[in-house]
């Protein structure tokens, strides 16, 4: 499974390279990293091993072995281990919301755009399963090491989810008992549930079926 990085973070500095200047601004914790091959691969070697086993149970070296590259090499390239999984959280959501915006302006019926972006995020599912399995393992566990982060990037999905929903809203009639933010988080939850449950336990369950399934919490929002 390869994750192609949108939006490369340019080009990387040159060893040796001169120093910045006096005043600028300090470098972030989550440095960007060289967008290369051997980045490449270590974001594909990190997201299966963390993926199967969870952010806890994988080791940098089992990192490196997986990526056929040194230990000293992940900690070149993500400084530390918490780093590089924040950076793969950060990778994969900026890939699902690159596609969720994709259906942007297709469908005049905002329930066919809602429809289209379900439809989006079921291919996301398949495509990287192992960032599913790594968002859901933990997401909800307390304490997290990132749970700032995780708090930042489920709201930019939520405002994804949030937008189409209001699109609905502004053309058909709608229950306005049911409060848009439970909405919005059962959509989003169902997204990850139905998705990671059909490629466990019910491979032979359809894309379509899975996103047929979701949408009746948008059909009962609307009042027929």
């Amino acid at each position: 499974m390869s994750m192609q990085e949108p939006g490369a973070a340019g080009p990387a500095v040159p060893v040796g390279a001169a120093p910045a200047p006096v005043g600028t601004a300090p470098e972030k914790k989550l440095r960007p990293a060289r967008t290369n091959a051997t980045k490449q691969r270590l974001f594909d070697a990190s997201m299966e091993l963390i993926g199967e086993r969870g952010a806890a149970g994988v080791t940098v070296d089992e990192i490196a072995a997986a990526a056929g590259v040194s230990k000293g090499t992940v900690y070149y390239n993500f400084g530390s281990k918490a780093d590089l999984i924040a950076q793969l959280l950060r990778h994969g959501v900026d890939i699902m919301l690159g596609r969720l915006q994709t259906i942007e302006g297709l469908h005049a019926d905002p329930l066919e755009a809602m429809e289209a972006m379900l439809g989006q995020a079921m291919d996301f599912m398949d495509d990287y399963p192992s960032f599913a399995r790594l968002w859901v393992s933990e997401n909800w566990r307390t304490p997290s090491e990132w749970g700032k982060l995780f708090v930042e990037l489920r709201s930019e999905l939520l405002a994804v989810i949030g937008a189409a929903i209001e699109k609905v809203a502004t053309t058909y009639t709608v229950d306005t008992g049911i409060a848009r933010g439970s909405l919005e988080a059962a959509m989003f939850g169902a997204i990850f549930v139905v998705g990671l449950d059909r490629q466990t336990y019910n491979p032979e369950r359809t894309r379509e079926q899975s996103i047929a399934a979701i949408m009746t919490i948008m059909r009962g929002y609307v009042l027929r």
